[in-house]
């Protein structure tokens, strides 16, 4: 069996699309969950409409761990340990073929525990929609090249084994933090991020094949996209901290480290710059430096040239996704103050959406 569980906070808009990508998929869920979590608008009614089964959610202050663990609490019990459980985003899409891949995957592998989608955006939002696809365009690139093992089972969509994510309640409040019985931890700001580290430690793999496409929202504004990518990297902190220094999260702190000193480097670059400028020494780049920058300028192109010209035209001039480098940059520094001054994080919900199919 294969159930679906859609959570969903004011998606009235998005969440046809979602569901029309569900029915679509071979197999497809044996039966959709959509949970509507403190919903203001048509959310619940517009998911009975197109068939599936509605929970709403009460009391919850767990954030969409909270709302994830209600259903959930609810659901294992009645599951055998080789059925399959997807948790997909409401404002999310499956491409055809998903669920065949991801299925596959985790039959021809035992040792898997689960299976996250390779997300893509949904077009427009303008030069900030565009340098995301861009920037989701490599992170698949580098999952591939990874032979599609997954650091992050994304929360746009994962297919879990109902096994696993006992397996994972059973072991909260002890070998895992979090609430003794809870499948995810309420208390964890990047819920996907926490439940990969948590199936990680129990010694299951996690894999994310080329063909487990989602198609997912992006942020149409700087304010959003700054608060997301704050949420994502003081999530991504938080979890580490939770979970201390192991086996599987020395990788990730390693990571964490390195992209910190990569950022001195960046400011030392900018400094030597803003010195030679002020020298009048500043000039194009020539014999080595000339070598480095046309290295730069490929890797840039080649990383994108799926997506097709728009895309390469963005990555081309550098200067562009360096700016964007830059912000991204900046929401480091500051989850990381945020989290050094004990500053309590926050949720933040998109204030400008695409309109779907816009």
């Amino acid at each position: 069996m294969l159930v679906a569980v859609v959570p969903a906070h004011d998606e009235e808009h998005t969440l046809p699309e979602s569901l029309a990508a569900l029915r679509v998929q071979d197999p497809s869920p044996d039966r959709v969950v959509v949970v509507a979590d403190a919903c203001t608008d048509a959310t619940a009614a517009v998911a009975a409409a197109l068939g599936a089964d509605v929970v709403e959610t009460t009391g919850n202050t767990g954030r969409k761990a909270g709302a994830l663990n209600q259903v959930l609490d609810a659901l294992l019990p009645g599951l055998a340990d080789d059925d399959l459980v997807l948790v997909t985003d409401a404002d999310s899409a499956l491409a055809p073929g998903f669920l065949a891949a991801a299925t596959a995957r985790l039959r021809e592998d035992p040792g898997t525990g689960a299976v996250g989608g390779v997300f893509t955006g949904r077009p427009g939002g303008g030069l900030v929609g565009a340098l995301q696809r861009n920037e989701y365009a490599r992170y698949a690139r580098e999952v591939a090249r990874r032979g599609g093992a997954a650091r992050v089972l994304t929360g746009t969509a994962t297919l879990f084994r109902a096994s696993v994510l006992r397996e994972v309640a059973a072991a909260r409040g002890g070998a895992l933090p979090g609430r003794p019985g809870a499948v995810y931890d309420p208390g964890a700001l990047t819920e996907d991020d926490e439940i990969t580290l948590a199936v990680r430690t129990l010694g299951h793999r996690t894999a994310s094949p080329r063909a487990c496409v989602v198609v997912t929202e992006v942020m149409t504004t700087w304010r959003d996209l700054w608060e997301q990518r704050l949420r994502w990297q003081r999530g991504a902190l938080d979890d580490l901290r939770a979970y201390g220094l192991t086996r599987v999260t020395a990788p990730y702190a390693l990571r964490q480290a390195a992209m910190y000193v990569g950022i001195l480097a960046v400011a030392l670059f900018l400094l030597a710059t803003a010195v030679f400028a002020a020298h009048g020494e500043l000039g194009p780049p020539r014999g080595p430096w000339l070598v480095v920058t046309a290295v730069l300028v490929v890797e840039r192109v080649v990383t994108v040239r799926r997506r097709g010209w728009r895309a390469v035209l963005l990555a081309a001039p550098v200067v562009v996704e360096f700016g964007y480098d830059l912000f991204q940059q900046a929401v480091f520094l500051r989850a990381a103050a945020d989290l050094l001054a004990r500053r309590a994080p926050g949720w933040h919900h998109p204030v400008a959406r695409i309109p779907v199919g816009a």
